[in-house]
């Protein structure tokens, strides 16, 4: 098959359940092509990009200049198309901006298609734009994972996605919540199959969890600093047993708009050298530290604007890895954590529930070993990435076939 990816920016050390998706592709003999719409800054990349030379089956949005020169080599067919876009009283904004118009610029020169999976409901409703333009042919599939179907309609209004759920072929989603939230923004049943975001077992080894009398006992946390990874939480959390178990340290990767904020709570909480902000790393980087870890914690919240957690990857990482979890009762986290047996889970903003159940896995080690061979178990029933990626390539087989929507 030959598939194209609409994503946003490219590539990215977070969002690997995409790269995973697409190296599983390429693996299987499938032909694979990126159009992102930026760029992605970051000095560090994930090997995946390079092994599998991924920047050159990336196309960007081009600029100006360029789209101008290469605007005159299209044919009288292409220009057809590029007309349309511009039609504003059709495409409102997408037209007057010249945003679909330069979206439709690197497909005229690639495809056609058998598939075009768009990651996030906005580049959904860009790919049955360019589909109506006659600018790409295939099956559409968007894939559904959490603020697409929470803060970004609630911003945008409910109707936005009115077009893309008349027109796209199958909409994939990460957990039964988020189905829940797509059908009730418009979207047929019948056109909602529940995929997982997985991960590759093999790079994510077991390691029995133990504590001995010298160790400090050492706490992660993964995730962007953002509102809806309830970060704040988790830290105060952490202050509050630190009074009574001072050999703790706390861990956190990642970055993001609330940095500063964060770092000035730890300073007012006066546990800066227990608790540290490690910034972005790698995928290689993040898997040491949860090797070295004891246990895991994610206490997500739903954000202001009503952005939530959509699965929260990196629990089932930190499960597949031996580790306890602790999270929250939020979204589709309950989906993903296997409550009293792996982890516990606790409301949303409950800084005294977390602090208790850390200090109950502090207080016994003992159980450890037998909640992180549960969290194994589980991770490698529901969310080894081989057999996902089987799935996924059965969904477009079976669209293909007429035997979907």
């Amino acid at each position: 098959m030959k598939i194209a990816f609409l994503v946003g920016r490219f590539p990215t050390l977070s969002k690997t359940f995409i790269l995973d998706q697409i190296v599983g592709l390429i693996e299987r003999g499938h032909e694979v092509d990126i159009f992102s719409g930026s760029r992605g800054k970051y000095s560090k990349v994930h090997p995946d990009v390079r092994e599998y030379d991924l920047l050159a089956k990336t196309y960007y949005r081009y600029s100006p200049i360029k789209a101008i020169r290469l605007f005159i080599q299209y044919s009288p067919k292409n220009y057809l198309v590029l007309f349309k876009s511009l039609n504003i009283f059709k495409y409102g904004k997408n037209a007057l901006s010249l945003r679909l118009f330069y979206a439709t610029l690197p497909f005229l020169r690639k495809g056609p298609y058998d598939i075009i999976h768009c990651h996030f409901g906005s580049k959904g409703i860009l790919g049955v734009l360019l589909r109506e333009l006659g600018a790409i042919e295939g099956k559409i599939v968007t894939s559904f994972h959490g603020y697409d179907a929470n803060a970004y309609p609630r911003k945008h209004g409910r109707d936005l996605y009115k077009l893309l759920f008349q027109k796209v072929n199958l909409c994939t989603v990460n957990t039964d919540f988020t189905g829940e939230r797509v059908k009730a923004l418009g979207c047929p049943e019948d056109k909602i199959v529940k995929l997982p975001v997985g991960l590759d077992i093999t790079k994510f080894p077991f390691i029995e969890r133990k504590l001995n009398s010298v160790d400090n006992i050492k706490v992660l946390t993964v995730g962007r600093l953002v509102e809806k990874k309830g970060l704040k939480y988790s830290i105060k959390a952490v202050a509050k047993v630190l009074k009574t178990y001072p050999n703790l340290q706390y861990q956190i990767v990642g970055d993001g708009a609330l940095r500063n904020q964060l770092h000035k709570l730890i300073r007012q909480l006066d546990i800066g050298d227990k608790v540290k902000l490690l910034g972005w790393m790698n995928q290689d980087e993040v898997r040491q530290l949860y090797a070295k870890a004891h246990i895991f914690i994610l206490s997500s919240v739903t954000g202001r604007d009503g952005d939530q957690e959509g699965q929260g990857l990196v629990l089932q990482e930190a499960q597949a890895m031996g580790l306890p979890v602790i999270s929250t009762l939020h979204n589709g986290i309950p989906e993903g954590v296997l409550d009293g047996k792996s982890g516990f889970l606790v409301p949303e903003r409950d800084v005294d529930a977390i602090a208790l159940k850390l200090q109950q896995l502090i207080l016994h080690p003992e159980i450890w070993p037998e909640m992180g061979r549960a969290g194994r178990q589980f991770v490698e029933n529901h969310y080894d990435i081989k057999e996902l990626n089987d799935q996924l390539v059965e969904i477009y087989q079976r669209l293909l076939r007429g035997e979907l929507p």
